[in-house]
């Protein structure tokens, strides 16, 4: 029976241990910092040298937040526009990556570059003739407004395709011998293999939706279509600012973000895992 010999310690384990520990303080601290202000009275949040931990907590913040501004409302329209967007963009790349990795017509690769291309596009750059498309549709200061112009995602059309090419061409091929049209063949053989990456594909688009502020602060205008973020940021005053308030606003988005990544982390990484291995 052989005996199990540890590793020696070596100046490199500890060095790595010491800057994983450093990082992971660096990156949990400001969360920690939202959720403490959130309980803490104005006076407490902007005290020198700072309060770490509020030592009279209070539920006053989120009072406010609930009684002087419609915080579930921006919360719903959160939440909305991320499922929705998700769920169009996943059904979406999904087909658009399949056709792509598995169907052979004319002008498949130049289709692909263009993709490939948009990806490296800043939206700022495509932004002019959203507004102006989006305002010809009359859906302007809507949260279809937001949702609309991200379904055709690139990196989703990307992603998928990069799944799709997992797909064994005899399972197809097979598929059709027994009679399976186009959409069953997809749902019956397709699907299933491409799963992971469909799930990865979800949390993505939720968390990029969620974070996209810069496409909500143009499209939305009247407080009540809000989103929490942009909710949030307008509680900035210009001459006095109630951080709390804000912490307790910030704390609030932060929740559902951080429950969808720690429930689907599994699938998220196995999703991701799966996609860098072709074969």
């Amino acid at each position: 029976m052989q005996s199990t010999q540890k590793k020696p310690l070596t100046a490199f384990t500890v060095i790595s241990t010491i800057f994983l520990l450093l990082l992971t303080v660096l990156f949990i601290f400001p969360f920690y910092w939202i959720l403490t202000g959130a309980f803490k009275s104005q006076p407490d949040t902007i005290m020198i040298p700072p309060q770490w931990f509020p030592k009279a907590p209070t539920m006053e913040n989120f009072q406010q937040l609930m009684v002087q501004n419609p915080a579930l409302q921006w919360m719903w329209n959160s939440v909305f526009i991320s499922l929705v967007t998700m769920f169009l963009v996943c059904a979406t790349s999904s087909l658009a990556g399949y056709v792509l990795a598995k169907k052979r017509f004319y002008g498949q690769r130049i289709l692909f570059a263009i993709f490939i291309a948009a990806m490296a596009l800043p939206k700022q750059v495509v932004l002019v003739p959203l507004v102006r498309i989006v305002n010809f549709m009359g859906i302007h200061d809507t949260l279809w407004a937001v949702i609309l112009p991200l379904i055709g995602w690139p990196f989703g059309v990307f992603l998928m395709k990069q799944f799709s090419e997992n797909i064994p061409t005899e399972l197809l091929e097979s598929a059709k011998i027994d009679g399976c049209g186009e959409i069953r063949t997809f749902w019956s053989v397709a699907f299933p293999i491409v799963k992971p990456g469909f799930a990865a594909l979800a949390i993505f688009t939720f968390i990029n939706t969620w974070n996209d502020y810069f496409m909500q602060l143009v499209m939305l205008t009247s407080r009540q279509n809000l989103t929490i973020s942009l909710g949030v940021a307008t509680m900035q005053a210009e001459m006095a600012t109630n951080y709390g308030l804000i912490m307790a606003g910030a704390a609030l988005a932060a929740v559902p973000i951080v429950t969808v990544f720690l429930v689907f982390q599994k699938s998220f990484t196995q999703g991701i895992t799966m996609g860098a291995v072709k074969g």
